[in-house]
């Protein structure tokens, strides 16, 4: 089975040319959004995912707007609307070292080099110079770990598993 992950939203058409209006959940637009790439769509209530090949792509305010072979007016882009886009797993494109995709890291067990359990991830936020990785412990209680080389010593996607040294004062 096919694991896919989320690359748009369809929010809107878009003016009479079969355009659409995309809020991006991906964290490389300008790649997955490329003219000729092949996108599927998950619409409610819908058993399978449209196939679509992305025809053109523009940036306007804060959306992306696409069109795709075959459609050219917005009445055959109309039932798009509130659509999610796609693309499975197997193009997901290859990262640098010490990158990750965020789906790899949530869930992953955290623990300190000195084998003490901190908890798991469950949200990663992107504040601005390095990404926080929020940490919930077994008594719920939220820590923010700097996603820094500081900090996290091992980070290990295949057993879901992240080694981290803690500053002074971190875990308290």
């Amino acid at each position: 089975m096919e694991n896919w992950f989320n690359v748009g939203k369809i929010v809107n058409t878009h003016g009479i040319r079969g355009e659409v209006r995309v809020i991006s959940r991906t964290d490389f637009p300008d790649e997955r959004y490329k003219v000729g790439n092949q996108l599927f769509l998950f619409k409610k209530g819908s058993k399978e995912p449209l196939e679509l090949v992305v025809k053109s792509h523009r940036k306007h305010k804060n959306f992306d707007l696409l069109t795709f072979e075959g459609y050219d007016n917005v009445n055959q882009v109309e039932e798009m609307r509130d659509g999610i886009l796609k693309v499975p797993e197997s193009q997901r494109g290859e990262l640098a070292e010490g990158e990750y995709y965020f789906q790899d890291i949530i869930g992953c067990l955290v623990a300190t080099i000195g084998g003490e359990e901190v908890g798991k991830v469950v949200e990663i936020l992107t504040p601005g110079a390095n990404d926080v990785w929020v940490v919930k412990n077994s008594k719920g209680k939220e820590i923010l770990i700097p996603y820094i080389e500081d900090v996290v010593k091992r980070v290990d996607v295949k057993d879901k598993v992240i080694l981290i040294e803690p500053m002074e004062g971190l875990l308290s």
